[in-house]
């Protein structure tokens, strides 16, 4: 191999130049103190081109997982440079790959002599800056950094020879839930901490332990959701479990601080938070599914979804992906998954007002709401939007 020839690369560059260029004229007039540079889409290919066939390179065995980002030193915070910049080529990015694969560090790439180098690394990058991530071999996400924090919001992904760009338009969907537009990074409340933001730190945990899990999020206050589970619970919480609804509420104190000059505060609230994410993801690990109130506290896990008494076996559902191209399709439940998934849209459909977070074990991510524009059980595919 030479470390060039991925058509994939030629051929989504210029689609991921034009977003970049409506992303940031859109922001042109925000206050916002640092601003990524318009990535063009030779360079684009160049780093999607080269960080392709790292990715299907081992070092001692191990496959380089990378972050890379397109600035100048100049646009980093605190960062690392080297002496000497390497070349943007695969067997480099191999090598220094494990100094660079923990979360939040990113190679920084940027145009010197005339052709792309690799210049240091840096855990700080501006807004909307151009950063492609490799996952596993043959897949990279294009992404961009959020304005308000929190998850990267996903552009494109490939693997191999497949190419899916995120559908921009697919938050005006009907009855799109909010989840799904604060994945797509559309809408800025959405976005802010203690908000949906926390479905989407949720749902990125549940994928992230690799066993599958459901996550049934009800209306606090209400018991309706009881009607739709086998009694006895085999894990019933009592009292509450609130500590997530708590950190979520300190979200509101950490705005109104006044800022540190090391954001200290701010740190250790997101690692409470985290911490706190973490351990109610984790129950989603017992087979069975884990209960959630819209405010944020655990009613229970390994819960067992039956038919409400009264309702009908559920029978199609629609199907979606937020992606261009995409088109959606009415099937039955079970062509999603198996039992989990056939129990999770059977569970909305009886409980309307209620969402239904279902991970598979291969990766797949699916949202389960109900839309009363359709009239039944609306399943958006949403693993794209969360690697």
């Amino acid at each position: 191999m030479t470390g060039s020839g991925y058509t994939a690369a030629r051929a989504i560059a210029p689609r991921v130049e034009a977003h970049f260029a409506r992303l940031l004229a859109a922001e042109r007039s925000s206050p916002i103190l640092r601003q990524a540079s318009l990535p063009d889409a030779v360079a684009i290919e160049a780093i999607i081109d080269a960080a392709f066939w790292a990715s299907l390179r081992r070092e001692e065995g191990y496959v380089p997982k990378i972050s890379l980002a397109l600035l100048s030193p100049e646009q980093a915070v605190h960062p690392l440079i080297f002496e000497r910049a390497l070349a943007l080529k695969p067997s480099a990015l191999a090598r220094v790959a494990p100094a660079v694969e923990r979360p939040g560090i990113h190679l920084g790439v940027w145009p010197e002599k005339g052709a792309l180098h690799v210049w240091g690394t840096t855990r700080s990058i501006p807004t909307f800056c151009f950063v492609l991530e490799v996952i596993a071999p043959g897949l990279l996400v294009v992404k961009h950094h959020r304005s308000e924090g929190g998850k990267f919001v996903n552009v494109a992904v490939l693997e191999g020879d497949q190419v899916k760009v995120i559908d921009e338009q697919a938050s005006n969907l009907p009855d799109c839930p909010t989840l799904l537009t604060s994945l797509l990074g559309l809408d800025r409340a959405s976005t802010r901490p203690g908000t949906s933001n926390i479905l989407v730190q949720l749902a990125v945990s549940m994928r992230a332990h690799e066993r599958g899990g459901s996550l049934l999020v009800v209306p606090a206050g209400t018991g309706t959701w009881r009607e739709s589970i086998v009694e006895p619970i085999s894990y019933s919480v009592v009292p509450v479990f609130s500590e997530l609804a708590e950190r979520a509420r300190d979200a509101s104190a950490v705005e109104r601080d006044e800022p540190d000059e090391d954001g200290v505060r701010r740190r250790l609230w997101q690692d409470a938070l985290n911490e706190a994410i973490h351990a109610v993801a984790g129950l989603t690990a017992v087979d069975g599914a884990s209960v959630l109130t819209d405010r944020h506290e655990v009613l229970a896990f390994g819960a067992k979804i039956g038919r409400r008494d009264g309702w009908p076996a559920i029978e199609k559902i629609v199907v979606t992906e937020p992606i261009e191209g995409g088109a959606a399709a009415i099937v039955h439940p079970t062509r999603l998954g198996g039992t989990r998934h056939l129990s999770a849209a059977q569970f909305v459909q009886d409980q309307r007002d209620a969402l239904a977070l279902v991970a598979s074990q291969d990766g797949r991510f699916t949202v389960f709401a109900w839309s009363p524009c359709e009239d039944m059980v609306h399943a958006h595919r949403v693993e794209a939007l969360l690697l």
